[in-house]
């Protein structure tokens, strides 16, 4: 025993993280797998890929990977449009991509992506899980789009209040939401069992307890639900829709993982992340989930911080919860078939919940306006059109408030009434803003002589440039004195 512990120094502080972590991962799995339209069994798979693959790996040593709430929506729309038997080509090849950004040392740049861009994704996200758990909780049919989940509602509700099932069903999943958000104020002793599993447990009890009318997990067998690319799925890749679809799960899976990563190092005083190692960590991950034809996989903040609090000191606490996945998995599948399938909705309906970032957004609003707007256009976005759009105008938008807030410019004239009329012109100046300095300069007297004062730029781009040289010789042209022009200083660069 003492040869182990001096070979493995926190071997029981992680051996008891582990057993935290798989007992969150569990209903996570599982919920994340019947939300996205595949086998539970499916999700399993992911979770257990995440440990005993990913979790080998270098990257950042402390955050679990597995299947996520916030690709639910997207997985989703994936296997509408595509079916299940093409996950498994569409995961691959984004595990794929996330290993070239990974060996191209990309990993990094996805810090420089807008803060508000990602909360509007969280948010968007949050708002369709919500939704469609809603319908899900209440064992109805939920719309395919994110908009028509939540204008849909009403008529749900009118419906549910119709249906001795349906009431059965929402009281399951509503007092899931209950027991989650309640487990909190339970005695410490108590909690060392997570929420989110007591919540599934009471509830399987009570459906079998009161032989409540409710749909529960259908089971297939690890086995039986692993299936690995074949030509067919393969031959989608020659569509170009696909590819848009592999993008997405690329992006977003890499952009999810990394902010878990910068928010996992905040917890703890341990190794910083290297995101590019974490990057390919990622991508060997996806490759081997797609293989089996799985869900794909990211870090996820939420088993991350749960294996920190745990006490977690090594990498062997995730490994070691793949390992009690897979003997949970193989050993005991009825298990999965007992579930209450309202329950997993309860679970998702709160981690949707918990997406939204009701914090920063006050935070934004009051001191940032236009990171707030970019946030809640990204949102709505997301809802109204789809995620992966929806990202990519937030993105877009982030993009131009950047270019116009560095695109600032001020003009200053002087005019003593007599000799020349002295504009100043400082900041920088791009095509952006170059409508406001001909308005600015057209409006001078047309008789009178000008001196235009560049120096005071950080930069003149070729649009501005023209766009100055031509209304130069306008001005000079009717008699006037050719304007003299002061340029830009150029930049000194100080050797180290």
């Amino acid at each position: 025993m003492t040869t182990m512990t001096s070979k493995f120094p926190h071997l029981r502080q992680d051996f008891l993280a582990s057993i935290v972590v798989f007992l969150v991962a569990v209903p996570l799995c599982v919920g994340v797998a019947v939300a996205s339209g595949v086998p539970a069994e499916l999700g399993l798979i992911t979770g257990i890929v995440g440990g005993l693959v990913t979790g080998l790996m270098r990257g950042s040593s402390l955050q679990v990977s597995g299947p996520a709430a916030g690709l639910t929506v997207l997985v989703f729309e994936a296997v509408s449009e595509f079916g299940v038997g093409t996950l498994g080509v569409i995961v691959l090849m984004a595990g794929l991509l996330q290993l070239a950004m990974g060996f191209f040392r990309i990993g990094r740049w996805f810090r420089a992506i807008s803060v508000s861009v990602v909360e509007g994704m969280l948010f968007g996200i949050g708002l369709v899980i919500i939704a469609g758990q809603i319908y899900a909780a209440a064992g109805l049919k939920a719309p395919e789009s994110g908009l028509g989940k939540i204008t849909g509602l009403p008529g749900a509700f009118s419906d549910a209040l119709g249906s001795t099932e349906a009431l059965a069903s929402l009281a399951i999943g509503a007092g899931t939401i209950a027991v989650i958000v309640l487990w909190k104020k339970m005695p410490k002793a108590v909690q060392s069992v997570p929420g989110a599993l007591a919540a599934v447990v009471l509830a399987t009890l009570a459906g079998l307890v009161f032989s409540l009318p409710v749909a529960t997990v259908e089971v297939e067998g690890l086995l039986g639900v692993i299936q690995p690319p074949g030509t067919g799925a393969l031959g989608e890749l020659a569509s170009p829709a696909i590819w848009g679809t592999i993008v997405a799960f690329a992006l977003i899976a890499s952009a999810e993982s990394l902010f878990s990563a910068a928010a996992v190092d905040r917890l703890h005083d341990g190794p910083r992340t290297d995101y590019d190692k974490e990057m390919i960590a990622q991508g060997v991950g996806n490759t081997v989930c797609g293989a089996l034809g799985a869900l794909p996989m990211t870090a996820v903040i939420v088993r991350s911080s749960a294996n920190v609090n745990a006490g977690a000191k090594t990498k062997a606490s995730r490994v070691l919860h793949g390992v009690w996945l897979l003997l949970f998995a193989a050993a005991m599948p009825w298990a999965l078939a007992l579930i209450p399938i309202p329950a997993l909705a309860g679970i998702l309906v709160h981690a949707g919940w918990k997406l939204i970032p009701f914090q920063q957004i006050a935070t934004l609003w009051r001191g940032h306006r236009g990171e707030a707007l970019i946030l809640m256009v990204t949102a709505v976005s997301i809802v109204v059109v789809n995620m992966f759009e929806g990202v990519l105008i937030g993105l877009a938008l982030s993009v131009v408030k950047t270019a116009w807030e560095a695109s600032h410019l001020k003009m200053e004239v002087v005019d003593k009434g007599a000799g020349p009329i002295q504009a100043h012109l400082s900041g920088n100046a791009t095509f952006l803003r170059l409508p406001k300095i001909l308005d600015s300069l057209e409006a001078l007297p047309q008789d009178r002589p000008v001196e235009l004062d560049l120096s005071g730029l950080h930069h003149l781009d070729h649009a501005c440039r023209t766009a100055l040289e031509n209304w130069a010789e306008r001005h000079s042209a009717v008699g006037t004195e050719p304007v003299r022009v002061t340029e830009p200083e150029p930049v000194k660069v100080t050797a180290p």
